[in-house]
């Protein structure tokens, strides 16, 4: 049978972004480096690195950098993850201080090789990062935890301001795009968050096939789970052995997807082509 290539779909201008070359991102990078530490930025190949680096901004990925599952959106590594550093999470707490963060993102790759999944490790990341920068806010942006209550509690009991946990795409596409999660299990993660009383967040990309219906119906589950906190993307893909771009969203069609969630009940929304999950963090800030 013959095997149908998709043609190779060019990237608009508005999806153009320079580079960072600023002494406070000179500094970051310096940081991050000699901590040993790793950043979303980095291994995600985020088109808001220089932005964000320029003014200070980071995304610090805990647990190691070698994540247990393969979602076929992420440029982040996969395979055998290597053992927790138990030096980093005071690692990444003197990294804040050091950049003299007002705000910080945390994240972690999955890590459904350990025990509890990388909870304890979370737990005493953003412990050590509080205690050490108690005027830092604070967003978690956590895996699933394979919907584990207890692992879930561990983290939403150290109290960050927003915790995070991205549904990525709709309902239909979600078994192609992510490789182990669950669409309704990740809806139940953002509802326990929400019922803790902690701001719930989430994040989805557009451009994978998705339908203006399914994005709305997405939008409703979050409402529902309690998620009142919402980015919303273009998805890019990292290489050739990742998912193709099925198309690419006009500005004015994110613009669009702003106003009708804003319209539903969200409190913030940032939506543009470059938004990430962690892009301008603190604006979420209620």
């Amino acid at each position: 049978m013959e095997v149908q290539i998709k043609p190779h779909i060019r990237k608009p201008e508005w999806l153009k972004t320079a580079l960072g070359n600023n002494r406070q991102f000179s500094m970051t990078e310096g940081i991050v480096s000699s901590n040993s530490l790793h950043t979303i930025c980095q291994s995600g190949r985020c088109p808001n690195q220089g932005e964000c680096w320029n003014r200070g901004a980071a995304t610090f990925m805990i647990c190691g950098e070698i994540c247990t599952r393969s979602c076929r959106f992420c440029n982040t590594l996969t395979g055998k993850p290597r053992p927790l550093d138990p030096d980093e999470p005071m690692k990444v707490a003197r990294s804040i201080r050091e950049l003299g963060l007002r705000h910080a993102v945390l994240t972690s790759v999955d890590r459904d090789d350990l025990p509890d999944l990388g909870a304890s490790h979370w737990a005493e990341t953003v412990r050590l990062t509080k205690e050490m920068n108690p005027q830092t806010t604070l967003e978690a942006l956590i895996p699933d935890f394979q919907g584990d209550s207890a692992l879930l509690q561990t983290v939403i009991a150290t109290q960050p301001e927003i915790i995070s946990h991205n549904m990525e795409t709709v309902r239909r596409l979600t078994p192609e795009v992510r490789s182990a999660a669950r669409y309704e299990r990740s809806l139940e993660v953002l509802k326990e968050i929400a019922k803790a009383g902690v701001a719930a967040k989430s994040g989805l990309m557009l451009g994978l096939g998705e339908t203006e219906e399914e994005v709305r119906e997405l939008m409703a589950d979050l409402l529902a789970a309690g998620c009142r906190l919402l980015s919303i993307g273009q998805y890019l893909q990292p290489s050739r052995k990742h998912l193709p771009v099925s198309r690419y969203v006009h500005p004015k069609e994110f613009a669009a997807f702003s106003e009708k969630a804003y319209s539903m009940g969200f409190k913030h929304v940032e939506s543009g082509p470059l938004v990430r999950s962690s892009y301008h963090s603190d604006k979420f800030l209620l």
